[in-house]
């Protein structure tokens, strides 16, 4: 949240040099506030799992946060109950006429498809035309980071060589950009993916600026010059265990996927993984709440 002080006080240039969030009295006494409309796309398949994760973050701020769960209504998830969607979720044909002030469109389980030939793409692509009209500011994870890339901007995804999963060191390109403003010079964040996009790719486009990548070089945060979209290709929304829960599910279903990487103490299965990236995940959530949805959204839509 913003520092409130006087016009005339000296200390206010040297934290506006610093880039600390400081708001004057003049422009405090005309805000009005009311609660932040979130809409959240799910479509992961343990959606109540996600649920839990996104709503920590979300709720760890001092701003009230309304939230509403989106699905696809061209595809059915299998992974929870009908009584459950029936309840919490609604479909886009409910929503498309109100306006929101943040969107975040989860990861899936589907970056081996091309794009085109995920059941739900053209919904996907219809609700993400929808946004850039009716929402202020969108998170794209994961997934929904490559399949917004894709399509706002062009950028492809490609295949890897083996899946990027485990725990990764992470670089800031610019620590005084909002959205990783607190951040370490150094971090660390999960991923689990077959995928990636080329950082050459991203660098080379005028609408997109690279703010974090990792020690192998990938992207990681992309956020467009405008903030309507913000993209985040790993999972910082993870608990301390999700990974090894992955892992565990993917060995059951006899996957041979290796061992996550940087993520069990001396990769033994049996040891429990430390949460090292629980920090920022709520310095993330909370810059993208604060900085690109409270303090830009309107009032009054009308």
């Amino acid at each position: 949240m913003p520092i409130n002080v006087s016009k005339e006080l000296p200390a206010s240039d040297a934290l506006k040099q610093e880039k600390i969030f400081v708001m004057d009295e003049d422009r405090a006494q005309t805000q009005d506030i009311r609660p932040l409309n979130i809409l959240i796309l799910n479509l992961m398949p343990e959606k109540e799992r996600t649920e839990l994760q996104l709503l920590r973050l979300l709720g760890n701020t001092p701003l009230q946060v309304n939230i509403s769960f989106l699905r696809t209504a061209t595809h059915r998830p299998t992974h929870v109950s009908p009584h459950h969607l029936d309840n919490f979720y609604t479909t886009f044909e409910e929503v498309k006429n109100r306006r929101f002030d943040g969107l975040i469109i989860t990861g899936a389980p589907v970056e081996q498809i091309a794009f085109e030939d995920v059941t739900y793409w053209d919904e996907l692509t219809t609700i993400m035309d929808w946004a850039a009209a009716n929402v202020t500011s969108t998170l794209h994870i994961c997934w929904g980071a490559q399949a917004g890339l894709y399509y706002h901007y062009g950028v492809r995804k490609y295949e890897l060589p083996g899946k990027c999963f485990g725990i990764y060191e992470h670089q800031i390109a610019d620590p005084t950009v909002k959205l990783v403003r607190g951040f370490d010079d150094i971090f660390h964040a999960p991923h689990s993916r077959f995928t990636s996009v080329s950082r050459e790719a991203i660098e080379a486009n005028p609408d997109l600026t690279l703010l974090s990548v990792s020690e192998q070089g990938a992207p990681f945060i992309i956020m467009s010059n405008d903030a309507k979209n913000i993209m985040i290709t790993g999972h910082l929304e993870y608990d301390a265990t999700t990974l090894a829960e992955e892992y565990e599910r993917d060995h059951e279903r006899g996957v041979d996927t290796p061992i996550p990487e940087n993520y069990f103490p001396n990769d033994d299965i049996n040891e429990r993984p430390p949460h090292r990236w629980r920090s920022h995940s709520h310095l993330l959530f909370s810059n993208w709440l604060n900085y690109y949805v409270y303090q830009e959204t309107p009032f009054e839509w009308d």
